[in-house]
């Protein structure tokens, strides 16, 4: 774990603000955050507060590590070594509050599931024609139990379609993975679902915004409940500052496909075609309820859950 957090994100810009000795720069307000965040299209906002200085603009000093997985940064954040996790899957983090492993408050939503942002994609001559010819297919998911299999799962029941066995495979793997035949499908978030069919041409066979699923939340910006209560007006500051980002991405998309070239290994041509998430400016509780109903009746939740107890007042 120190490892991957040890890593350094390339042009993130994760030092604006710092002094030359590495103390904070800027006037005595100024706070340093550490964000753990993965290379999804889910976390530009993240890179849009950074880049147009709106956490420069709140006194903040914030520093970015990337991870290729938000369950990667989950001890790190536990144990303080990390402040804020970006773009975390819900899910995870649901399930480890629940379980005590984690006192979890989650400052802002991250995003929001929008038509084709994840896709199940088979190889272009697969005999996988439609949803009903999953069943019992091996199917690639990023984590397993976790946002891309409940999703899924709640698509093909409506459907009336047979479950497939998921197999746990990190997203940039995900292409080689189908390309040699070691899984007979990915369900893929941007932007390695647009890079898969682009290089596979691969055929999608589901769009994962579909309905019932359609709108629902699939990550955030989270943090534990010491940090938060130790922190209130760091925490407060970051809030303000990626919900103003959330805010520029929703109006200006544009602003966010000249980010992930960035931050991502997708190239500024890609970036134009890829499908982006919804990026919410305010938590909803109504809508991480819709999550925390959808997680108790596939069990990733064993107990009733009140999403707004765990939001930054």
């Amino acid at each position: 774990m120190t490892t991957v957090l040890a890593l350094t994100l390339a042009g993130c810009g994760g030092d604006e603000g710092a002094g030359d000795d590495g103390s904070s720069g800027g006037d005595s307000s100024s706070r340093q955050i550490t964000v753990a965040a993965l290379p999804l299209a889910d976390g530009a906002p993240l890179y849009l507060a950074q880049n147009r200085g709106l956490f420069k603009k709140e006194g903040l000093d914030v520093r970015i590590q990337p991870v290729q997985q938000s369950i990667q940064a989950l001890p790190a954040l536990a144990k303080g070594q990390v402040d804020v996790i970006a773009g975390a899957n819900y899910d995870t983090f649901l399930q480890a509050d629940e379980k005590g492993t984690l006192d979890l408050r989650i400052l802002a939503e991250g995003a929001r599931v929008a038509p084709h942002m994840m896709d199940v994609l088979v190889p272009k001559d697969s005999p996988i024609k439609n949803a009903d010819d999953l069943k019992g297919k091996k199917v690639a998911v990023n984590i397993l139990n976790n946002i891309q299999s409940l999703t899924l799962d709640a698509i093909l029941q409506e459907r009336g379609a047979g479950l497939p066995e998921y197999r746990q495979i990190a997203f940039p793997q995900m292409g080689p993975a189908l390309e040699k035949g070691q899984v007979d499908a990915v369900h893929a978030a941007e932007p390695f679902s647009s890079a898969i069919q682009k290089d596979l041409g691969a055929r999608v066979l589901i769009d994962g915004g579909s309905s019932p699923v359609t709108s629902i939340p699939i990550s955030g910006y989270v943090t534990t409940r010491s940090y938060a209560s130790g922190n209130p007006e760091a925490a407060a500051a970051f809030q303000r500052a990626v919900e103003a980002a959330a805010k520029i991405a929703t109006e200006d998309p544009e602003a966010v496909r000249e980010q992930l070239p960035e931050y991502t290994k997708v190239t500024a041509e890609q970036a134009e075609s890829i499908h982006l998430p919804a990026y919410p400016a305010t938590t909803d509780a109504d809508q991480l309820r819709r999550l925390t109903e959808l997680m108790r009746e596939q069990g990733l939740l064993k107990k009733e859950l009140d999403p707004g107890s765990l939001l930054l007042k």
